[in-house]
């Protein structure tokens, strides 16, 4: 097994078509072990930043199969970048808030700091599902597990992208999907069914899918895991990962000892990772 610094290196020098020069660069990651003192202090800083920054996601509703609540944060101009965040577990639900609280408060909030809105001013969807992002039935022991084929929730968060992207004019070569968790399991889905509309992804701790998840090697894509995560084995992401790499992509993966589940605390105050994402355009 790769170290996770071995791991950001190990990215190829035959460039993909779709990929630009900043998708191959190795981010450098923020100084500190996971557990130490001046890695937690990101973790901590960050909460102090997001003051007051989930009262300015709009509140609205999306009517298709089913009513599907979920927030925008508007840009500030046109022909600006979009960031779709599927929110895991935590944020199911229909109140219309669960998605920007507890810990997906990293995927979803990180994107509207002040430092990286004043560098990449840009439109954030987060919307709200009650019954995941893939499409789960129940097994004959009663247990949901997820079926083949696109997610119906998925299909509805990529429907909403849309309609926010011709209302906001967005620049449709830089729409970005992330997740994490539940919500990573539905970045997987719609990478390996719409592959050509995203010009990037951020993955955490994403739960396992039947997906072939070699339909997203021309994505770029970093994908984080702890190796202590006792929710979703981080074999999970391994195994994702090599993958993609058997099949020619280069996906940046970062594993992180001693981490449990909530991997996205660490993911999402790198601060190499929203200059990483905004750096990628989709090819035209």
């Amino acid at each position: 097994m790769m170290t996770r610094r071995d791991a950001l290196r190990a990215i190829a020098s035959t460039p993909l078509v779709a990929w630009t020069a900043a998708a191959r660069a190795a981010p450098a990651l923020a100084p500190g072990d996971p557990m130490s003192p001046e890695r937690r202090a990101l973790v901590d800083a960050f909460g102090k930043k997001i003051a007051g920054l989930p009262e300015r996601f709009e509140r609205r509703m999306h009517k298709s199969a089913w009513t599907m609540p979920y927030r925008v944060f508007r840009p500030s101009g046109r022909n600006a970048p979009l960031v779709l965040y599927l929110h895991g577990s935590g944020g199911l639900g229909s109140d219309n808030e669960r998605q920007l609280g507890l810990g997906n408060i990293f995927g979803t909030l990180v994107w509207a700091l002040p430092e990286n809105q004043s560098h990449t001013p840009c439109c954030i969807v987060a919307p709200q599902t009650d019954r995941g992002w893939a499409t789960y039935r129940e097994s004959a022991d009663g247990a949901a597990r997820i079926v083949p084929g696109f997610g119906d929730g998925a299909r509805l968060a990529l429907e909403i992208v849309r309609s926010v992207g011709r209302e906001f004019a967005i620049d449709e070569r830089r729409i970005y999907v992330a997740g994490q968790s539940m919500g990573g399991a539905g970045v997987w889905n719609l990478l390996a069914h719409r592959p050509h509309v995203f010009a990037a992804a951020a993955i955490c701790c994403g739960s396992a899918t039947p997906d072939d998840v070699a339909r997203a090697v021309r994505t770029p894509l970093w994908c984080f895991h702890g190796d202590a995560d006792r929710t979703v084995p981080v074999a999970v992401s391994r195994d994702r990962v090599a993958a993609l790499r058997k099949a020619g992509g280069q996906p940046l993966y970062t594993e992180y000892a001693g981490v449990d589940h909530n991997v996205w605390e660490w993911a999402f105050t790198e601060p190499a990772l929203p200059q990483w994402l905004f750096a990628q355009r989709r090819a035209a």
